[in-house]
């Protein structure tokens, strides 16, 4: 499948890159930010990821753009951690690659036989079969509840303890076929959609990346730069607009536990250009289906120190050191 770029106008337009500067493409993935974004100014880009197999590509892109552009093999939250100096610009396309959805030996995709593993990095840390294998009902359940919005969360992990009782899941047509008897076929959406994004987001703890992302980018950006974040459901974009009305001085706490009131807290890291989300086009969207639930957030560093970390924005649920001391 082609790869797109998602909203890569509004991105551009958003990152107003000029000659000289610098932008940290946290999510390097398929490499269609970074590039465009070298084709837009002569600036400079550093793109990021954990997931091996984009080496080829981000050769590529040294070949062609010599000098103004590197790979730093890392998690983008770690991106203050990495010997950078202060940047003007970064950008985080926030999920699942295409690349990744269209492997099947990734294991992402229920419409694809292959191990059920969703790693991101991979060679490391639970898989999502661990996770069926050796989660409690109670621990699937939230898991499918919090980062699936699965209504029928409890239902559908009772079912896959119950399956993994009578045999072993080993790949994501063996999960696809338990989740679709216990929830059964209802209009266009496949059964399995909501539950494999669940396990996606725990594999990799997703959210977790996210915040500590943003946290870094704080750290990292100079004043005046921009911070462009594009995500793909409403618990990433829920986190990413909390995280800058906070930031902006707007709100104080502000997590589901923690009700927002007036900040009078340190000077606002953040301003806002844009109060309201950006969404991709109706004819981005006729040419490519995925873009459809893609929210863009723009922030504008300013010159006061970057807040003190508070993970109260994240959901409770089992976290992944658990799982990992199971096994």
């Amino acid at each position: 499948m082609k790869h797109y770029p998602v909203m890569l106008p509004e991105i551009l337009d958003a990152l107003a890159m000029r000659a000289g500067e610098i932008c940290v493409d946290g999510t390097f993935g398929n490499g269609g930010y970074s590039q465009a974004i070298m084709e837009s100014a002569d600036c400079t880009v550093i793109g990021l990821d954990r997931d091996p197999n984009v080496a080829p590509r981000a050769g590529e892109l040294s070949d062609q753009f010599a000098g103004r552009f590197r790979l730093i093999q890392t998690p983008f939250s770690k991106m203050d951690e990495v010997g950078l100096e202060p940047v003007d610009a970064v950008v985080l396309d926030i999920g699942v690659s295409s690349m990744q959805l269209d492997e099947a030996e990734r294991g992402f995709s229920f419409m694809r036989e292959g191990p059920l593993d969703m790693r991101m990095a991979q060679g490391g840390g639970p898989t999502a079969r661990d996770a069926v294998l050796h989660l409690s009902a109670a621990e699937l359940t939230r898991v499918f509840q919090v980062y699936g919005e699965e209504k029928r969360a409890r239902h559908v992990a009772n079912c896959i303890v119950s399956a993994r009782d009578q045999g072993d899941i080993i790949t994501t047509t063996d999960l696809a076929d338990i989740l679709e008897k216990a929830l059964g076929r209802r209009g266009k959406t496949h059964p399995a959609t909501r539950s494999f994004q669940a396990l996606r987001i725990f594999v990799n703890d997703e959210l977790g990346e996210l915040y500590r992302g943003l946290c870094a980018a704080e750290r990292l950006l100079k004043p005046d730069g921009r911070l462009v974040v594009v995500t793909f459901h409403s618990l990433e974009d829920r986190i990413v607009k909390t995280f800058f009305r906070r930031r902006a001085g707007e709100v104080q706490g502000g997590s589901r536990y923690v009700p927002e009131v007036a900040n009078e807290g340190p000077s606002a890291s953040f301003t806002l250009p844009r109060r309201s989300v950006t969404k991709p086009s109706k004819s981005e969207i006729e040419e490519n289906a995925r873009s459809r639930s893609a929210k863009m957030r723009v922030a504008i560093r300013t010159g006061a120190e970057a807040f003190i970390a508070d993970d109260r924005l994240l959901p409770d649920v089992v976290s992944l050191s658990e799982l990992e001391a199971r096994l």
